[in-house]
């Protein structure tokens, strides 16, 4: 955990990089987070999985070093390394001995700034990229997840990071590289690393590397109303995948907090309300659970519940009482003590991680314009109170719901 005198320090370069740094005490290593304006919604719709073949390539050589080499660097340099494309960005993560992390920083900056791109990777990664899409098949959650999500956002937000088939196969390995190009600026980019640091040199070696590095990419704006309501996908399965999502506080709003309390005390474990209404009392499914996720923009809630044919329906009727009953404002303070106990053993576990603790401190600056110490949060956590969260679910704002299932059979949506 970080210690209390730990300091986060926030740095903008003239040409608009944030780097973001927590020194963390009693730790030998460091991690690195860089997130890159560079997600699914700033695809071409022609070429849906754009960003996805795009975090393949980068991990097939950058500068004068092709893809053996560039690994035998990493690898030389006791350094892990990982991309993820994601919605809004392509995220860039590293994790070494903090003694390394000057040999590390320079492979990461040739990622971004002089990927090989080799025409001879890109076949090969288009087809990685394909092949991931049509897994999907065997994965009947994940395409519930992803039909709920579609209806539920705001294009182009709602999109499947995956992309399409057809997307993937109109790509081209010119459109590739320029599209690359065009969204692998600075300003719009969050470097963010903790650990076993010393801030001014990381600073000044980043500052070194990217000095001559320009331009802005901006966040797109939302297109139109989405659909939500109800849908069915025909599957023929002994299973049925049933999601309702809706609506919470986005990221920084004064409800925020409340908002993941009350995630805690529904699907808090074994002892949360969902596992003991659903499965334990009741039977009706072999997996129940909540989520609640949110941006600078907006927050989801997704409910889910996996079952069979026989018990979907009631399963379905189930879980929407739930949600309908916790609104009543009736959480009791044995539930808001074993929901803060848990929320904040899960905060304590990620704030030993470096790792963990870059990604939230880019996090933060990215959804809330400022970032927060770990004793930030809890302290947060412990000022709730029980009257407070139950006024709050009383006003509770959930929207129009999304109600996905996929299975043999259509299921009778219910009132809300």
């Amino acid at each position: 955990m970080p210690s209390a005198l730990s300091t986060i320090n926030t740095h903008t370069t003239t040409n608009g990089l944030v780097i973001i740094t927590e020194p963390m005490s009693g730790v030998q290593s460091a991690a690195i987070r860089w997130v890159i304006p560079a997600g699914a919604i700033f695809e071409d719709i022609h070429n849906l999985g754009t960003s996805s073949v795009c975090a393949e390539m980068l991990m097939r050589g950058a500068a004068t070093l092709d893809s053996k080499a560039q690994a035998d660097a990493f690898d030389h340099a006791g350094a892990l390394r990982e991309i993820n494309n994601s919605i809004r960005y392509m995220q860039l993560s590293a994790s070494m001995i903090g003694q390394r992390i000057d040999e590390t920083i320079p492979l990461l900056v040739d990622m971004v700034r002089n990927p090989m791109m080799s025409s001879d990777s890109f076949a090969p990664s288009c087809e990685l990229a394909a092949q991931a899409i049509a897994s999907l098949a065997d994965d009947p959650q994940q395409r519930a997840v992803l039909a709920a999500r579609e209806r539920h956002l705001p294009s182009p937000f709602g999109r499947n990071t995956l992309g399409t088939i057809e997307g993937v196969q109109s790509l081209t390995h010119d459109a590739l590289n320029n599209w690359w190009n065009a969204h692998a600026k600075p300003a719009g980019s969050v470097l963010s690393i903790a650990g076993d640091i010393d801030t001014q040199q990381v600073i000044e070696q980043i500052e070194s590397l990217t000095s001559d590095w320009s331009g802005r990419v901006d966040q797109p704006k939302p297109i139109g109303d989405p659909s939500r309501g109800y849908a069915h996908i025909d599957d023929d399965s002994s299973q049925v995948q049933i999601l309702i999502v809706h609506d919470g506080p986005h990221e920084g709003h004064e409800d925020s907090m409340l908002e993941k309390l009350t995630i805690s005390v529904l699907s808090g474990g074994m002892s949360g309300r969902l596992f003991t209404e659903v499965r334990e009392k009741r039977g009706l499914c072999y997996s129940v659970s909540a989520s609640f996720r949110a941006d600078k923009d907006r927050g989801i809630v997704s409910n889910y519940v996996g079952t069979t044919p026989e018990r979907a329906q009631e399963s379905l009727d189930v879980l929407m009482d739930e949600i309908l009953r916790i609104g009543e404002g009736n959480v009791t303070d044995e539930e808001l003590i074993r929901a803060k106990t848990g929320f904040k053993s899960r905060l304590i576990f990620s704030g030993e991680s470096t790792s963990a603790r870059a990604g939230a401190i880019g996090s933060d600056h990215l959804n809330l314009g400022r970032t927060r110490t770990l004793e930030e949060v809890i302290e947060q956590v412990n000022a709730v109170g029980l009257d407070e969260l139950n006024a709050y679910l009383t006003r509770r704002a959930i929207g129009k719901p999304t109600i996905q299932t996929l299975g043999p059979d259509a299921l009778k949506a219910p009132m809300y």
